[in-house]
């Protein structure tokens, strides 16, 4: 049973979006690994952006900068 999951952050990823995802991925490792869609999870974590950081820094303090 394929378990995949995937973190993004929390900035406007509507719920068709997420669906398409969840579709895609699972499609994806039917197509290319033979798994079988009906075991397969997929699970979509929002973060805050000022819990996520990169070279030291929030996303936050990041996109603010532009």
């Amino acid at each position: 049973m394929p378990f995949v999951n995937i973190k993004i952050t929390r900035d406007g990823a509507t719920p068709e979006q997420k669906t398409r995802v969840i579709e895609g991925v699972t499609n994806l490792l039917r197509d290319e690994l033979g798994k079988n869609p009906q075991t397969t999870v997929v699970i979509i974590e929002e973060v805050d952006t000022d819990n996520w950081g990169i070279g030291g820094e929030t996303i936050t303090v990041r996109r603010a900068r532009g």
